[in-house]
Formats: C-alpha cells, structure tokens, sequence
C-alpha cells in the first residue's frame, strides 16, 4: 500500500488519456481511426509504466535535508534552507511542498524546479512569523518526475521540528551594530544620534578620525604640537527598566504585529544596549495585575533572563492599573532608575486619567512614556479629498493627531519625557531618547 500511495498522476496523464478517450468517441464514426488509436493507447500504456520503473527504480531517489536558525526573530524575515541532492542518472522535475507551522497561515506554499543528475542544490525562502511561541514544521514533501512526466513520485521527510519565536535578535544585533559604531557614515532609514557625552572625565588623547572637535583640548594640543582631545566615559551602573504595558490598549496591529509586539521587541533591544554601555537592565510588565519583575542588574545571563521573559509575555483584556504600578516602583526599584513606559493613549482623557499617578512616578524616578503615533491615520490625513464627507472626516483625522502632539507637550509641560512614535520606528526612537539621558547626565 506504501508504494501506491506514493503515486500521484500528472496533469500530462490526464491530458494525454482525455485526448484517447476524445479519439476512441471519434473513431465510432470513423472506424478506420480505431486500430491507430488501439495502437496509441497501447504506447501510452507502455510510457506509463516505463516512467514508473524509472522513478522507483532507487530506493533513495532524492535526500533533502532542512535547515533552520535554532532561533527565529519575530517580525522580521528569516531564512529557511533546503538542501538537496538527486542520487539518480537521469535529469527529474520536482514539486517541493514544506509544511510551514500554523501559526503563519500559508496553505500555497510550492516551490518547482528542476534538478540534473547528481546535482546538490540549495534553495532558501523565507517566513516572517508574527506570534510569539513554539512553531513546528511538519513533513517536507517531494514530489519526483521524469522527462516522460507522467507519473510523480512522492518522498516525504517526516522529521518535524520545533522552533521558537523569540522577541527580534535580528534587530537587536543590528542596532547594537549602529550604536557603538562611532564613526559610521552608512545611509539607511534608521539612525542612531550620539549626542552629547557624559562630564567623567578619563584622559586627554591623540585625535583620531570620528571624535568630537569639541573636545580638543587647545592647551594640550599646543604643548604637544598635535590635536589632542578630553576623553570622556560614560556614568556606569545606572538602572534602566523596561515597563511593559500588557493591557488591551496593547492589542492594536500594525503590520501584522501588535503594539505590545514592537514594545516587546524595543525592550530586548534597549536591555541589550544598555547592558553594553555598562548599565543595569531590569523588566516590570503590569496590566489589570503585575506581571514579571526582572530587578535590574548586569549580571552574564541578564540578557537571557529578559529575553525569556518576554517571551512569556501575553496580552490581557484588562484596563491598566497604574496604581500597582506606582506601588511597585516605589517596593520593587531601589533607587532612581530610568523607567521607558511601553503604553498607548488613543484620547487625552485616557491620559490625564492617569496623569496623577505618572506624576507620582516621576518624583521617584525619570519616567520616559513612549506611546504611538497611528500611522494609518496619518497617512488617511495626508490624502487628497474630492468630496465634502472626505474633507469632514481628513478634519477628524487631523485633530486626531493634532491631539496626540498635545498629549506630549502635556507630559512635558509636568516634566515628564515622552516619545511619540510609529511602531516600525520604535526601538530607534527609543535607544536615541536613553542615548540623550544619559549624555545629558539624567540618569
């Protein structure tokens, strides 16, 4: 039974077969035709299994193999690879279809091409997963034809494997890269500032290509006849927590992912960042309940802890209490620490309900709330109307956004940070508003 379940027929079959039949009707009126199509049947016949023979005539016809990061990044494109070897001596056609995991929702995927005797090739294409969680691959299935093309063979691969779907590593190596990368002049639509630098002074050196012409030191740089500059090194230890914001505010998608999705992704990356610039890295998430508590510090598998946790993290359909959160910095954080509030405010109601308690927060530490800007209504402001119910609701759209740009100068006016963001340019944004504290000496 396992061999003939593991023939398919071709398209070519059942054309060349609907064609016979169309003849053998044809030769009931012309009789004369009859024997020729007899003859041409028999030859079909005699191809069809000959193609057989030919495609099961190797027990190891084909050897794929699949390969995939042990790690997949959310929300970015990853590749998968497909190695692949043809054993035979004759040249075949394949029809590659790889049981993609469920969660990306894509039931067309085939890959078709063909393979000459002998021959290893590589195929990669790529998936970009939008959830977070455990995605499993099923069977890679091949099927096998000859030239003659009218019988398939069916290999499978039954291996399955899992993989996870981690908060972005993609992106965080990427800014990091862009980060510490002082004297980069690379183009591209994210950019990281420097500004500024920290007032500890460390040594007074050479001049090199990529620093700052305002710290040359004019004195030094006459005694020794060559430019030297102050060397400066940035505070260390400082606390930074990332507060994640699980309510249902969070849910909003954006590109396939949620606003809690970037967050989440933006968290790794500045826990990662401020790890490399010697800082303590901590996590608080909160909604309707507190939910992790990471307390910062920089020790080797901090990294790995936040990342773990993030993970974990789930969206609840809750409003946020941001009493437990204030309670919670004031119990759980041991000293000032900078606090990048992950949240959304779709009106300045929402705000200045919670506006008290954000004041709170800000005496006891540097609050930076980061909330989003909504990139779809932007861009339905920004279109040409024709007619009155367009230019009504351009109106709505406009005083929509024109409220978002009030909500931070209202934070600011009470002395607290805040960036208004899209989602796709979040971490940037983020890392360059903890660059700027802590060059100003905020922190």
């Amino acid at each position: 039974m396992k061999f003939w379940d593991n023939i398919f027929l071709t398209n070519r079959f059942f054309i060349c077969f609907g064609i016979i039949a169309g003849l053998f009707a044809v030769s009931f009126f012309m009789p004369i035709l009859f024997p020729v199509i007899q003859a041409i049947l028999l030859m079909l016949v005699i191809l069809v299994f000959v193609d057989i023979l030919l495609l099961f005539n190797n027990k190891e016809f084909i050897h794929a193999n699949r390969r995939t990061p042990k790690i997949l990044s959310l929300g970015e494109t990853n590749k998968i690879h497909l190695d692949l070897l043809n054993n035979s001596t004759q040249n075949v056609s394949l029809e590659i279809i790889d049981e993609l995991p469920e969660q990306l929702q894509k039931r067309d995927f085939k890959i078709v091409m063909n393979l000459k005797n002998k021959q290893t090739e590589t195929i990669t294409y790529d998936i970009r997963p939008l959830q977070r969680g455990e995605y499993i691959f099923g069977a890679l299935n091949i099927y096998i034809s000859s030239e003659i093309g009218f019988i398939q063979r069916r290999t499978q691969f039954t291996d399955s494997m899992s993989v996870p779907v981690y908060p972005s590593i993609i992106q965080m190596k990427q800014l990091e890269l862009k980060a510490f990368d002082r004297v980069t002049n690379q183009k591209g639509i994210k950019k990281i500032r420097r500004l500024g630098h920290s007032y500890e002074f460390e040594q007074i050196k050479s001049y090199v290509r990529g620093d700052d012409y305002r710290s040359i030191n004019w004195k030094a740089s006459s005694r020794r006849g060559t430019l030297m500059v102050n060397a400066y090194q940035d505070e260390r230890a400082q606390q930074v927590y990332c507060v994640l914001d699980k309510s249902r505010v969070m849910r909003m998608p954006f590109n396939g992912l949620s606003l809690m999705d970037y967050a989440i992704n933006t968290s790794l990356v500045i826990s990662n960042i401020v790890l490399q610039k010697d800082d303590r890295a901590g996590l608080l998430s909160f909604s309707d309940v507190m939910g992790t508590t990471i307390k910062a510090e920089r020790k080797a598998n901090q990294l790995n802890k936040i990342m773990a946790a993030l993970y974990r993290e789930k969206e609840r359909a809750g409003e946020a209490n941001y009493e437990l959160l204030y309670h919670a910095s004031r119990k759980l954080i041991k000293g000032r620490s900078l606090l990048l509030l992950f949240t959304n405010f779709e009106s300045t109601y929402a705000l200045e309900r919670v506006l008290p308690v954000l004041r709170k927060i800000n005496t006891l530490h540097l609050l930076v709330v980061v909330f989003f800007d909504n990139s779809e209504i932007r861009k339905f402001s920004e279109q040409e109307v024709e007619d009155t119910e367009g230019v009504y609701m351009q109106t709505i759209a406009q005083n929509y956004l024109a409220e978002k740009a009030a909500m931070v100068q209202q934070l600011k006016q009470f002395g607290i940070q805040a960036i208004l963001t899209r989602p796709e340019e979040l971490a940037v944004n983020s890392i360059n508003k903890y660059l700027e504290l802590k060059a100003r000496g905020l922190i």
